[in-house]
């Protein structure tokens, strides 16, 4: 401590773990600058092992809606702990409310939305926000507020003490926005929680991808939280000289209350993957973008990608921090990226913290593109994972025959590493458009001054269809199609999987990343899931799984996340060693949370699945705490319920058969030889 900055850093550090109230999780990101970070430190790495499961909660909706709706869902709410209860919404818009000690309902609201057509992304409500109106009488209705957007474009305002619509909000409590013609009612969803700065709720949006050229625009639109008239909104494109819609936020937002800015990671145009129509670098888009929350003035923006034409949108929250630079500490936002690249921006100005290259990339585009010839490279802090695949770094089980077919796969697109332009001959992405890092976003200890975030490692290739040879053409098993109507090619996109649905890259397939944003050092990796729950017998080769979803750290010294396996996860923060797994009855694709409740630290993820990762789909939130006196860990949870149990567990039991029928043949043949 005698480094005077050192000192400075670990004071504010303490104020900061202080200013936070111990047992609140009351935004979705933890606080609203998603730093994912709670002061509990009741359950350490020396404990966590003692953890048990508290409760299950299930939404009913397995039981309740049919098989075909509910393989369109994706559950993933983390919920907030505000008014002495856990609250949060289902894949269809219920808002539930529970005691967060029992996990027993208390109130729930259901907005009735329509499940007779899709939706664009899916049904999803990743989280609600809470807001108190400092004007109203301490136990007014609606005092509190839940405010939720809905997957048919409606902003709803529920008193938090009871479920109960806000009467004073807009009309009856919701409003339904005004969306523009759409192609399908489907087309148009909000999927992440709004925000909630000096009076004003701001809420984005979630557009199905790469229909049309001029499809619905990505405008941010904000609304007087107490009375919900409309304030303002931001169209990131602008429409000058630009035919193009979407550049929409669709990832969770951040806010700094005393400043008055809320940021906003915005998305690409469209299409995704030609950008012929809409020339030039298309400023707002694929950019952290700073707004007056009260006017929706832009203070500033800065973008991460050029004329994006590979859908390298903005996916996560901007992570508001204070970071100990070398120079001091410095009010920053991180904003980690698809491509695993992590971007520090001053939070007044939005200029670098350290510097970021513009780097000569390929070129060579389609029929009436216009890329960009360089795109904003940092480096200072290096990229969570590496951003180069060749054919060579191919997986198989079956020698030959996986890898043979997964080499082809590559050696036959193109690939001259990142930002290889989209191709009639087909183009490898990788990482994939689904990152790197996802909505679930980034988390950041202020004490210790290291940010955390999950990763995915696998490869797409997208193959641009000319507009001619669409007539009739039906895609291949397991690619995704875009018309991108009014552009000159139609597109296909596809994971490269080998025939035994393998990813055809290389392990590890998902990971936890620890870096030293100071240092501008990676500090640990650690593998995150096991194939236990796709893989034929339950085997669980620990090779990690796709990750969107996000991490959890406290003061404890732990890194809470879920995973594509049925386990909540606890990580050493420090060394990035596994410490415990808790059995979840379907995988938690969800941003986990932890709370204090009467004395006692929970930590709770949605256990849902993830239909489009092809996961089991379930209804749940689980929660788990420490072992009261007179309880423990059961043997099951400590080895059936562990990665890899179920299938030692088969293994054995199939062993003692076949040794009980070996003996009883044994002796059956001895007593005949006796005979």
């Amino acid at each position: 401590m005698r480094n005077p900055v050192r000192l400075f850093t670990f004071v504010v550090a303490i104020f900061i773990c202080i200013s936070i109230p111990a047992s609140a999780w009351e935004h979705w990101g933890g606080d609203r600058g998603g730093s994912r970070f709670s002061p509990l430190a009741q359950i350490t790495p020396d404990n966590v092992g003692n953890l048990v499961r508290a409760w299950e909660f299930r939404t009913g909706d397995l039981d309740h809606r049919t098989p075909e709706v509910m393989k369109w869902t994706k559950f993933q709410a983390t919920p907030l702990l505000v008014e002495d209860s856990l609250i949060f919404c289902s894949p269809f818009n219920e808002v539930i409310a529970l005691d967060p000690g029992s996990g027993a309902q208390k109130w729930r609201y259901d907005p009735k939305i329509s499940t007779r057509q899709p939706v664009a992304n899916r049904y999803t409500c990743r989280g609600v926000a809470y807001w108190i109106d400092d004007g109203a009488a301490e136990n007014a209705t609606c005092r509190a507020r839940v405010f939720m957007g809905t997957n048919d474009a409606r902003v709803i305002a529920l008193d938090a003490r009871t479920g109960i619509p806000c009467d004073g909000f807009a009309n009856n409590g919701e409003i339904r926005l005004e969306t523009g013609p759409l192609e399908w009612p489907g087309e148009f969803q909000i999927t992440s929680a709004p925000v909630i700065a000096r009076g004003v709720v701001i809420v984005g949006s979630a557009i199905g991808d790469n229909r049309r050229v001029e499809a619905p625009a990505g405008t941010v639109r904000a609304f007087d939280a107490r009375t919900g008239r409309p304030r303002w909104g931001f169209d990131p494109l602008g429409h000058g000289g630009v035919i193009a819609g979407h550049a929409n936020v669709w990832a969770p937002m951040s806010v700094d209350e005393e400043r008055g800015l809320v940021f906003l990671p915005t998305s690409s145009p469209s299409p995704d993957f030609w950008g012929g129509k809409r020339p030039g670098n298309n400023d707002y888009a694929n950019s952290v973008v700073a707004l007056r929350a009260e006017t929706g003035e832009r203070v500033w923006s800065y973008q991460t990608v050029h004329h994006d034409v590979w859908d390298y949108d903005l996916p996560a929250q901007p992570t508001l921090a204070r970071v100990d630079t070398g120079a001091g500490l410095r009010d920053v936002v991180i904003q980690p990226t698809k491509q695993g690249f992590v971007f520090v921006l001053d939070r007044d100005t939005g200029k670098p913290v350290w510097p970021v290259e513009e780097r000569a990339v390929p070129q060579g585009g389609a029929e009436g593109e216009q890329l960009s010839p360089t795109q904003p490279f940092p480096t200072h802090v290096p990229a969570l994972l590496s951003q180069q695949i060749s054919a060579d770094d191919v997986f198989g089980i079956i020698p030959f025959r996986d890898s043979g077919i997964c080499r082809a796969q590559v050696a036959s697109a193109r690939n001259e590493g990142l930002y290889t332009p989209p191709s009639t001959q087909g183009t490898v992405l990788f990482p994939m458009t689904g990152g790197g890092v996802n909505w679930g976003g980034a988390a950041f200890d202020p004490v210790n001054q290291i940010l955390y975030a999950n990763t995915t490692r696998a490869i797409h290739i997208v193959k641009l269809i000319p507009r001619e040879a669409t007539q009739g053409f039906d895609p291949p098993p397991g690619h995704d199609f875009g018309r991108q109507q009014g552009a000159p090619f139609a597109m296909t996109r596809a994971v490269a999987m080998s025939p035994l649905g393998l990813l055809c890259n290389k392990p590890p397939w998902g990971e936890m990343v620890a870096v030293d944003l100071k240092a501008g050092k990676i500090l640990w990796r650690s593998r995150v899931g096991t194939t236990e729950d796709r893989a034929p017998l339950g085997i669980a080769f620990p090779w990690g799984t796709p990750l969107v979803n996000g991490v959890a750290i406290t003061a404890g010294g732990l890194a809470f996340t879920g995973a594509m396996d049925a386990y909540l996860r606890a990580f050493d923060a420090r060394s990035g060693r596994e410490l415990w797994q808790g059995r979840l009855p379907v995988p938690g694709v969800a941003n986990p949370m932890t709370y204090l409740w009467k004395g006692e630290q929970y930590v709770a993820i949605g256990a849902g699945g993830h239909s489009e990762a092809g996961t089991t789909i379930g209804d749940s939130v689980v929660a788990f705490r420490l072992a009261r006196p007179g309880e423990a860990p059961s043997l099951r949870s400590r080895t059936i319920d562990r990665p890899g149990g179920r299938f030692m567990s088969g293994a054995i039991a199939v062993a003692v058969v076949v040794l009980l029928m070996v003996v009883l043949v044994w002796r059956w043949r001895r007593s005949r030889v006796g005979a």
